[in-house]
């Protein structure tokens, strides 16, 4: 008895095997010819010979002529390839062209056209009770060929498997071993160093992938490409990270072939998933084609989803946690389709399946993946303004396309009967689109029926009717995607365990996904920005202000002032300049402010500092709305200020020579560009918008190896903190107690600030269309006695109304019961807190009084050392807040103006600060003020050329700094002791006066 072999040649063996049903020893024996369908059955595969492959025309031609004469005989006789000879010749010649220049997935799905005759080439999974096609498809021929030579050059090079469906070629396989010390790596680096993309199996199209294998792991790629080849990984997840886990009853990689690869399911992938799609490269205007093949973790949840609605029909939520860059467009794509087709108890499961994104970027990203996968583009419809929605669905379309945005003013026209219709509604980023108001428009919409005018429904009935209509319905399921679920999106759209948890329905989490390579870690190369500052009071007197505010105010005042954000961007520029050859020299960088007029001021110091340097590069500003500017005018917006229109920004920035965007809020979330290697944050970030803002560096790009944050306004342990609940499966407690509802209530209802039945009669009056000054005048009513409270009251009536509203928008979606009082309340509600001022303490502000009183007397940005910040490898678990928790404002501590600067100070001071650093200051403010204005120096400016600019510079320069000695006095010392210094200053300032010059005109 010979011991089991465990090299390369038993795990191919292992493979044929488990998919043939034939024993590994009758296919050791295994000789040439056709080979019928095997004894066993178990998978349907037939076992292929190497020597049937024409390697010049890339097919099996013995399995193709199998395939036909069984399934299409009078076209075989028609056109006599049945035999050898030219007419055969001719056929197998055209079919090998075709699959060259529209490639195998169509050629399969579509067949071929040869003189009069069209040829099918496959035969789609059938729909069930329809026996013919059931019968045609079990005709396929599915085959797996060991050791195929497919060179026609070097004749003796061989693959270790290849795949074909009735004789034509779908996938190849590189198998590796680790006990024999070679790993999936070497199958890859054998794909791109032995496999030419010359070679007629290995060009493009030809084949839909080939697959690199061991015994623990598997990667793919569509195209390959000599050493620049780019693998995917096609594997299952250990522990929410990369690999396998072990499979108790064999090899882990084992469910590729016993899973995947099976007749069924690898029929379902050739008909739903994979696509060859053809793209325009928006810079060249070149086009390029591509295949999309899906992940293994996109192929297992579009299946359980489907599944699970399958057997359970419409009414069902479903959350999908699914990390950033990890290809939920397609995901989402996938599903929607294959929804269309669904069916439960004879039916179709779902009449419409509308996706809503409320990431407007990628709104045209997902509509044209959807159609990119469709078949049946006619089924297809995109909401982009009121009236869409409820024609698309009149219309019978089966897919329908709209934005978060959209949907509110879509629904308004929505008036049709829809309760005898299901929906399948798929969210994309669920913890944004299906917040509150938005969900509960969606839900009344889909679910609304039409109104009599004539009936005589009562107020009550009114209400009843909005309380059904805001609730997840029955006859809609909700697909939510999200990276971040947050606690809400958990309850509403997670499974509860029996120990009364939330949890997502699938996960794909970020953890998998960077350790598989397939998006970069963001928290590796983080670098804080300490910044120091001293403040100086610059009059006699010595105030008392509220050390909090103060505090505020001063941290506001130093990271506002032009100084601080001139050194800012000049760190900026120079660590930019370090990256810029990265990924082929295309790296981006992505500038995250405070404000949009921080976005701004960072905009125009960027410039001046890169002009300075007479460097091309450009940058973007993104922000919404228009905004008045100094030394440029009132009214500027994105387009005044770039020079194109905001659509374009996207567009843009992969162009050269733009290689900045800088923003505040605007393309943080929803912006996905491989090519965004570097991002600068002066932004305060926590939670879910800290892990949105910085994972806009995540998307992988070939070239693309790390990432670089440098942060100026952030601690790294709390940004950790907020990256920890969503690296692996987040899970929530426990659920909402609604009675937090009935506290809440209660507490609003004693601050008397309105009478039960003074909601009552607004509610009623606003349901019967009242003229809008009964309604004012008594919301007018109501402000009144908000005013008479307290500053403490005041902060808890509002807080706890707002929270009232947000709390029940959330519960009566999932509550099984309703409660009118509630709902009224809510509804004054939505209408009162607008109304309501500012609690007493903070309509006036101490900006104007202290701010007149200080100055900035120094400034040092210092980096700090980079650090790879590390997560914690569990599963978090997030605690629902308590709603009712409405905090009163912190009593004030006052303290003098001078005790307040010193405190400032030695918090975010050192003691490294010299004199250099005021005097910079004061020679770049002032002075340069001064300079900037001089009206005979604007003069020469306009007229002469730079050298004539330089010496009349020089010399007011020196006029400037001599009538202000006392004030410049260090500086008059150096430029009267160093050359050196006097023209490296003269030099510095100059430069700053010409771009002062340049930007003001």
């Amino acid at each position: 008895m010979s011991p089991t072999s465990l090299n390369e040649a038993s795990l191919e063996l292992q493979i044929m095997s488990d998919l043939t049903g034939v024993p590994v020893a009758d296919i050791r024996g295994a000789g040439s010819g056709v080979r019928e369908f095997p004894v066993p059955y178990d998978a349907g595969w037939i076992i292929g010979s190497a020597e049937d492959y024409d390697r010049s025309l890339g097919l099996d031609v013995v399995q193709l002529v199998e395939f036909l004469q069984k399934t299409q005989p009078k076209v075989v006789e028609g056109l006599r390839f049945d035999q050898d000879g030219p007419s055969r010749d001719q056929f197998l010649q055209r079919l090998s062209n075709a699959i060259m220049q529209q490639g195998v997935i169509k050629v399969l799905r579509k067949g071929v056209q040869h003189q009069q005759f069209h040829v099918d080439l496959y035969y789609p999974t059938p729909t069930p009770g329809n026996t013919t096609a059931e019968t045609n498809f079990r005709a396929n021929r599915f085959i797996v060929t060991r050791q195929l030579r497919y060179s026609t050059e070097e004749t003796q090079r061989a693959l270790d498997l290849a795949v074909f469906i009735n004789g034509l070629p779908v996938f190849t396989f590189e198998l590796k071993n680790t006990i024999t010390s070679q790993t999936v790596s070497d199958a890859m680096q054998q794909y791109r160093a032995s496999r030419p993309p010359s070679e007629r199996l290995f060009r493009f199209g030809t084949c839909i992938a080939h697959f690199a294998v061991d015994d623990q792991a598997v990667h793919f790629t569509t195209k390959l490409a000599g050493k620049s080849t780019w693998f995917l990984p096609f594997n299952k997840g250990d522990n929410d990270g990369s690999g396998n886990p072990p499979n108790p009853d064999g090899i882990k990689t084992d469910y590729l072939w016993k899973q995947v690869f099976t007749r069924e399911s690898l029929a379902n992938i050739l008909e739903s998933f994979v696509q060859q799609v053809e793209e325009r490269d928006e810079e060249t205007g070149k086009k390029r084609k591509k295949i999309v093949f899906p992940r293994y973790h996109q192929i297992d949840v579009v299946r359980r989803l489907l599944a699970d609605a399958a057997s359970r029909g419409a009414g069902q939520r479903y959350l999908i946690q699914h990390s950033a860059g990890s290809g939920k467009s397609n995901s989402i794509a996938w599903l929607a389709q294959q929804l269309v087709e669904l069916q439960h108890d004879q039916r179709a499961t779902f009449d419409s399946v509308i996706v809503v994104t409320d990431r407007r970027i990628l709104d045209t990203q997902i509509n044209n993946t959807i159609k990119a996968m469709s078949a049946s583009t006619w089924m297809i419809g995109h909401a982009d303004r009121s009236g869409d929605l409820r024609k698309l669905i009149t219309e019978g379309k089966r897919i329908i396309i709209t934005t978060v945005q959209k949907f509110p003013f879509i629904v308004n026209d929505i008036g049709d009967t829809h309760r005898d219709r299901t929906f399948a509604v798929i969210i994309d980023e669920a913890h944004s689109s299906q917040g509150g108001r938005a969900s509960s428009q969606m839900n009344a919409a889909l679910g609304a029926a039409e109104i009599d005018e004539h009936d005589e429904s009562t107020d009550e009935d009114q209400i009843n009717a909005l309380i059904e209509n805001r609730k997840m319905l029955e006859n809609a399921s909700y697909f939510a995607f999200t990276a971040t679920p947050k606690q809400r999106t958990l309850e509403l759209f997670g499974e509860k365990r029996p120990d009364g948890q939330f949890a997502p329905f699938h996960t794909y989490s970020m953890k998998q996904a960077i350790d598989e390579g397939f998006i970069l870690d963001v928290l590796k190369n983080y670098t804080p920005i300490s910044s120091y500052y001293r403040l100086v009071k610059t009059i006699d007197d010595d105030p008392e202000f509220d050390v909090r505010k103060a505090g505020k105010e001063l941290r506001t005042y130093v990271e506002s002032d032009p100084t601080t954000i001139e050194r800012k961007a000049k760190i900026i520029v120079d660590h930019f300049a370090g990256q810029t050859g990265k990924i082929d020299g295309q790296a981006r960088a992505m500038v995250a402010t405070q404000s949009i007029r921080r976005a701004i001021d960072y905009w125009q110091a960027i410039n001046r500092e890169l002009a300075t340097r007479g460097n091309p590069w450009k940058t973007i500003v993104a922000f919404t709305g228009e905004h008045d500017i100094d030394g440029i005018g009132a009214g500027q917006t994105e387009y005044t200020l770039n020079g194109f229109p905001s659509a374009d920004i996207p567009k843009k920035m992969k162009e050269s020579p733009y290689r900045m965007l800088i923003v505040a809020d605007k393309f943080l979330t929803g912006y996905d560009e491989p090519l965004l290697q570097t991002m600068y944050v002066d932004k305060t970030l926590s939670g879910v918008k800290a892990v949105q803002a910085l994972s806009r560096l995540n998307r992988s790009h070939p070239g693309k190896k790390e990432t670089f944050i440098l942060d100026f306004a952030n601690d790294p342990e709390q940004i950790v903190h907020s990256f920890q609940p969503y690296y692996k499966t987040t899970m929530l407690a426990a659920k909402t107690d609604p009675n937090k509802l009935h506290d809440m209530k209660a507490r609003l209802d004693d601050a008397d600030v309105y009478q039960d039945r003074l909601v009552v009669d607004f509610v009623d009056q606003y349901l019967a269309e009242a003229p809008r000054p009964e309604l004012d005048a008594m919301l007018d009513i109501c402000v009144t006695g908000y005013k008479a409270l307290d500053e403490d009251e005041q902060i808890s009536f509002k807080g706890t109304a707002k929270a009232f509203v947000r709390t029940y928008n959330f519960l009566s979606q999932i509550l099984p019961w309703g409660n009118a009082d509630w709902e009224r309340l809510s509804i004054f509600l939505t209408f009162l807190t607008p109304r309501l001022p500012a609690p007493k303490g903070d309509e006036s502000s101490i900006s104007e009084d202290i701010l007149a009183a200080i100055d900035l007397d120094s400034y040092r940005a210092e980096q700090k050392k980079t650090l790879d910040l590390i997560l914690q490898d569990d599963d978090a678990q997030l605690e629902n807040p308590d709603p009712t928790g409405i905090g009163g404002k912190p009593e004030p501590e006052y303290d003098r103006l001078s005790s307040i600067l010193q405190t400032f100070n030695e918090i975010f001071a050192d003691a490294n600060f010299t004199d250099h650093d005021r005097v910079a200051r004061q020679m770049s403010g002032p002075v340069m003020d001064a300079l900037v204005s001089d009206v005979q120096l604007r003069q020469i400016a306009g007229t002469t050329d730079e050298q004539n600019q330089r010496i009349a510079f020089a010399d007011a320069l020196d006029r400037m700094v001599n009538a202000n000695w006392q004030d410049n006095y260090e500086v008059l010392l150096r430029l009267g002791d160093d050359p050196n210094f006097r023209d490296a200053f003269g030099t510095w300032m100059f430069r700053i006066w010409q771009n002062r010059i340049a930007t003001s005109r």
